[in-house]
């Protein structure tokens, strides 16, 4: 069964409100258009014709948000040989994390640990694979839950941004470059939903594959908690520029690729 998008049109007009600092009212004010209108599309009343109008001063794409306002898009599933996503609850939502891998040498890679690491060790032996590392995006709770559990399974090293230390984590700059088999594993800087969020590019599979945690999901993003401005920024020129190919791994809700978030994402459509 598909995954859900993370986000739905409200989430993504209250994510570019918080951002940007507008409040319903002055949003009102700048578009012309009544408080109520607005408060109705917060509250997921969508009305296209309202939506199309706030878009532009929220610096989104109005024809891609009145898309998810219309439940017209989601992206195509995705398998790949070499990945395995892990989906875990976490209090009201859901979390994901996964494996990377070379089919011959058999070494893996982890990327965050969700609420749970059971599956992802099941899916270690089920594979014969032996676990060489362990990255993470961000320390944010959920993607983090189950570390040292998985460390302690499996004796991998964990690796995280040194803008976001962690005790068991080693810190690692940006633009550090790691060897797993014969996958290479560039690190690549997309801080802004938290203060050393980082992206996992992982080449030498059939397609490369971009591992965002909150940096980007699938129509939207994380919120920009530490700065609004560094997400929109690093998405752009981190994950963005990447190849349309590109497999986007984000830690919540369903994957995705760089060129269905350049067409569809309200965020960063043009």
């Amino acid at each position: 069964m598909p995954i859900p998008l993370e986000d739905n049109f409200s989430d993504i007009i209250g994510k570019a409100q918080r951002g940007l600092r507008i409040s319903d009212s002055e949003l009102a004010a700048k578009t012309g258009i009544g408080i109520e209108a607005i408060q109705r599309l917060r509250s997921d009343e969508f009305d296209a014709a309202a939506a199309g109008r706030i878009a532009a001063t929220l610096g989104l794409n109005a024809r891609a948000l009145i898309e998810a306002g219309e439940k017209r898009w989601a992206p195509r599933e995705i398998a790949l040989s070499g990945v395995a996503m892990f989906t875990t609850p976490f209090h009201d939502m859901t979390v994901n994390a996964y494996l990377a891998w070379d089919e011959n040498s058999k070494e893996a890679a982890a990327f965050d640990t969700g609420s749970d690491c059971d599956a992802m060790l099941d899916g270690l032996r089920q594979h014969g694979l032996t676990l060489r590392a362990i990255f993470l995006t961000h320390t944010h709770g959920d993607h983090i839950y189950d570390l040292d559990r998985l460390t302690a399974q499996t004796g991998a090293p964990a690796y995280v941004s040194h803008r976001e230390p962690l005790d068991g984590a080693e810190k690692i700059d940006d633009h550090r470059q790691f060897e797993i088999g014969a996958l290479r594993i560039r690190v690549r800087p997309t801080a802004g939903h938290s203060a050393g969020g980082l992206t996992y590019v992982i080449e030498g599979l059939s397609q490369p594959v971009a591992v965002v945690g909150d940096s980007l999901f699938a129509g939207s993003m994380g919120g920009g908690t530490v700065s609004y401005e560094d997400a929109l920024r690093n998405n752009r020129a981190e994950i963005l520029t990447l190849p349309d190919e590109t497999i986007i791994c984000p830690g919540h809700g369903p994957m995705t690729t760089v060129a269905e978030e350049k067409l569809h994402n309200p965020f960063f459509a043009t």
